[in-house]
């Protein structure tokens, strides 16, 4: 499992995996643009080569972005529709450019509408983005990863049956060929809040049961590794510090040891000391928590 960190590209995307390095990461999460504006952030050549270059000096092995939190690809209001596609597409084209293994999104919110046409409507939207972020040189571009929701208001993927609907709309819309870019990124915090109790070994395992024959085999493609400040079922997304949550050290070493999900990447999101995000301690502590996991399994 590549173990890391959501690190801030400020002062030029290298210092993204500069950042990453000081914590020991394998694996890192960006915003490509602020998470408060819709404007994009325009990198020339210069930066993309100077990252892949550091990058390819590091011992970090994945790049994930996450989109921006502004975008609702479900939104009953065709500018908001608008503007999600354009950043989304803008995002998709920065991850090829860069390398990364994928985009992160929260698929969107129904907000008191009708939940099967707010599916619809961000089906036919991301379809766009990835038509539109297609790469024009025969590649299939970078990969979209749907991220499981904590499920509070209208918020769309709170289960395996609705990020299926999700990806069927997806993949199935005229808007555009997916090719294979549609994946699924598993929130720890997001899983035990929207009901999926992943405290134990055993709880994993018939959560990632359900997820492969909802979704597919090989659907998880990117992990968030957060701890949950609310209960199982509380659907409400207030993510904690590693083992000082609902799930604990147990459930934390439940989601790092599960076999079917080694080899991908794994990013904290966690508050950390003072709010400031996770610390190269924290990223240890996963790591630490992992390795304890995968032994304990080993010796069953």
């Amino acid at each position: 499992m590549l173990i890391g960190a959501h690190v801030s590209p400020a002062g030029g995307l290298p210092k993204a995996i500069e950042r990453g390095v000081e914590r020991g990461c394998r694996a890192i999460q960006i915003f490509n643009q602020s998470p408060r504006m819709w404007k994009p952030t325009a990198y020339r050549d210069e930066d993309v080569a100077a990252f892949r270059e550091a990058m390819d000096a590091s011992p970090i092995d994945a790049v994930l972005i996450h989109a921006v939190y502004l975008l609702n690809c479900a939104s009953e209001d065709p500018d908001i529709r608008a503007k999600s596609l354009a950043s989304l597409t803008h995002s998709l084209r920065v991850g090829a450019a860069i390398g990364a293994a994928a985009v992160v999104l929260h698929p969107g919110s129904a907000k008191q509408g009708d939940v099967g046409a707010a599916i619809a409507r961000a089906g036919e939207t991301i379809a766009r983005a990835l038509a539109d972020s297609a790469s024009s040189a025969g590649g299939k571009g970078c990969e979209l990863h749907l991220e499981n929701t904590a499920g509070a208001g209208g918020t769309l993927g709170r289960s395996f049956d609705e990020l299926a609907r999700l990806l069927e709309a997806a993949e199935s819309s005229p808007e555009g060929d997916a090719n294979g870019r549609l994946g699924v990124c598993l929130d720890s915090c997001h899983l035990l809040a929207s009901g999926y109790d992943i405290r134990t070994p055993g709880g994993m395992r018939a959560t990632l049961a359900e997820a492969s024959r909802k979704l597919g085999r090989g659907r998880v493609r990117s992990l968030h590794l957060n701890d949950s400040q609310t209960p199982l079922g509380s659907n409400r997304d207030r993510h904690a510090n590693l083992g000082q949550g609902e799930l604990g050290e147990r459930g934390c070493t439940a989601f790092l040891s599960a076999p079917s999900l080694q080899g991908l990447p794994c990013v904290l999101e966690t508050p950390g000391h003072n709010r400031s995000g996770p610390s190269r301690e924290e990223v240890a502590y996963a790591i630490k928590l992992h390795d304890r996991g995968i032994a304990a399994r080993k010796r069953r």
